[in-house]
Parts: C-alpha cells; structure tokens; sequence
C-alpha cells in the first residue's frame, strides 16, 4: 500500500457494525458485559475506547510497528514512554531537544531517579562516551528543535543495539509520510500530534508505535495505570487530519524551498538552519533516511531587537507556541518553545536570542516570501 492509500485505508478505516466510512466517536466510558469478564473487546474507556483504537491501529500501520498508543499530549506520550524506566536507570537524549522534553526529564523525571545526559546524537563517538553500566536508553529527535540536526538513525541504531539499549525517536518534524524510523532500527517511535498530525491546530494529542509485542504490554500498562489516554473527540479529529497527512506535507515542502531560497539571499539573515539546503552538515544523511526536508526553518537575524521587530510585522505568520499546522507559524525558541533551557545552556547550543522559528504552511508562497520580505525590511 502506497503512503497516500495508506493514510486513507490503514488501520480501521471504517465501522464493522454500520458500514459508516467515518469510524464513529464512540463517547463512552464504560460499557455491558455480558457475564462477568465477558465482554466484546471493550470493558472501561481508560483501557481502550473504540475510535481511540481505531487512531492507534492507524499510527501503528503508518510507522510500520507492532502497537500504538494515544496520549492526551506530546508530553504524556514523552513522559509514559519514560516511566518504562526505573529509578537509577540512565537515559541519554539529543542535546538540541524540544524544550519540554528538556523540563520533564531535568525537573520532573530526576525526583524519582530516572538519570539523563544530554550529547549531540549526530557525534556516534560522544554518545559512546556518555553510556554507563546504568544507561537503557537512547533517546533522539531528529530532526532536532529548533536547530534542526540530523541524526543517522542506521548508524545510531546499530550503536543502541550493540550496546542492548533502546531506541526511541521522535519523528514530530518528519511525520510517517517522509520518515519511518522503524525501519532503521528504532525500538519506540513517539510524535507530539497537536503538531503535522493533526495539522489543523484544533487538537492536542500524542502517540507512540512501538515495535516489539512486550514493550507494547509494558507501555500499555503504564498508559492503563497513570491514565494519561486520549478522549474519542480528539481520536476523530486526529483521524481526520491524519487523511490528508500527504497533500499538506507536499505542500508544505514546496513552499519551504521557495522560502529558504528567498532567505538564503537576504543580507540581514546570518544563518538559515534547514536540512534542505546542500550546506547543512548533516543534509546527505536526511536525504537517505527521509523522503522530504520537512516545513520547519530556523533563521539568525543577529540580535533580540531585530527578531522582536520581524515578529511584530509579519501578516501571514502568526506568532505562537506550536507548528505543523495548516497556517504558517511563527516564533522565537530562547524566549518561547525553548525558555525553559536555562540561557548559559542556550547559549552553548546555539539558541540565540536572534533566532527565529517558522513554521511554514500551506498557504500562497508568493504571499508568505512578500510578507517576510517587508518584516525583515
């Protein structure tokens, strides 16, 4: 099945009972049995709900894993996937993480003993160095927020499997239609769906697909026991979005190259961050590990004042928090997304106060390249 066909007819694309081409929302919390432990797959919606499952059969088909899962938000997704660890246990993550990945795993995660280090993932030789007798795990988002480094999903995955360590990998940016880390080894593979998924900003949501039958029994039980599941409003909405997952992603990488072609000739642009352009350090590894560059651009115009001032002239770019979204999307990471990394650590990643975020929609290019034009003016 091709990916367009797919993203239509994966996972239960419509209801056995009625015929219905739209699986229903089944709002419901608990349902009849018929004797006790006798029932028709289904016995309390925090342990599985129809429309939910048919949103999990769908992620699962999509990154080609064994089980999904749906969470109430990217962040319950991060957070159920860690509580698989223990306390003295050691997880290593990519240094240019999303922001909030950053806070749970320095502020939330450490009280109960669950260790981390933050290397950059795109250097085998510094995951290597960080790896103790304790380490599980190896934690990477590729690519990164808001840098947009690319991490070598064959060659880490082979470093994870030497070393008997799980692969996890967030794919928010890249989504199931350009990439599948799956199948270069990747043990968990997690998305904010608020964010490409969804793709409409109507929903907060995320998932996990996992690629092994035990780990998708453990994961379930930490999702069962701390309850942090998705409603079947927002399993619909996110099915929904999900259908045309394709056509907005094709979009999206259109009107990206016209934009950072525009930026690459600009004077007041010092860097432009995108795996796209043949510059980017890491530009021939995404190109064999994804099937497109993505819709997300980082950009430096040198100081707080002028990125201030870009952000209050722009028309077409709403300033806000999220991306992946039909419309276009713009931000400042040290002082948005990404301001609960304490500034000396910015600094040494490279999240300037200059930096700007966009996240690029599906709307005219024309109109989107003539609004940044007259903002950077």
């Amino acid at each position: 099945m091709k990916r367009k066909t797919k993203l239509i007819h994966g996972g239960i694309p419509s209801d056995a009972a009625t015929g219905a081409v739209s699986v229903p929302i089944y709002q419901v919390s608990t349902y009849k049995q018929e004797e006790v432990g006798v029932h028709k797959g289904y016995e309390y919606s925090r342990t599985g709900n129809p429309t939910r499952f048919a949103l999990e059969e769908l992620v699962k088909d999509l990154e080609e894993g064994r089980r999904g899962f749906a969470f109430g938000s990217g962040m319950a997704a991060i957070t159920a996937v860690m509580m698989l660890f223990s306390s003295g246990d050691h997880v290593i993550l990519t240094d240019d993480v999303y922001g909030g990945t950053y806070r749970v795993v320095s502020k939330v995660l450490n009280r109960i003993g669950i260790e981390s280090t933050l290397v950059d993932t795109t250097n085998l030789d510094a995951i290597k160095e960080a790896i103790q007798p304790n380490t599980k795990a190896l934690y990477v988002e590729t690519p990164t927020n808001p840098l947009l480094k690319v991490t070598d999903l064959k060659a880490v995955s082979q470093l994870a499997k030497e070393s008997s360590l799980l692969l996890i990998v967030d794919n928010t940016f890249s989504t199931p239609y350009w990439q599948t880390p799956i199948k270069f080894g990747a043990d968990i593979v997690l998305h904010s769906a608020t964010k490409y998924l969804g793709g409409h900003s109507d929903v907060v949501a995320g998932v996990v697909v996992v690629n092994d039958d035990k780990l998708g029994e453990d994961l379930h039980f930490v999702q069962n026991s701390t309850g942090g599941i998705l409603g079947p409003q927002d399993s619909w909405l996110l099915i929904r979005g999900i259908k045309t997952l394709g056509l907005r992603m094709e979009a999206t990488e259109a009107n990206t190259k016209k934009i950072v072609d525009f930026l690459s000739g600009h004077p007041t642009v010092k860097k432009i961050y995108y795996p796209g352009l043949e510059s980017h350090p890491q530009h021939e590894i995404a190109k064999a590990q994804s099937g497109g560059f993505g819709g997300m651009i980082s950009f430096d115009v040198g100081s707080e004042e002028k990125a201030t001032e870009v952000l209050r002239k722009v028309r077409y770019f709403t300033l806000a928090e999220s991306l992946g979204a039909v419309e276009s999307l713009i931000s400042v990471p040290a002082k948005m997304t990404h301001a609960s990394i304490p500034a000396e650590r910015r600094a040494e990643l490279g999240i300037t106060d200059g930096l700007i975020r966009i996240s690029v929609g599906i709307e005219d290019a024309e109109d989107l390249i003539e609004d940044l034009k007259e903002a950077l003016a």
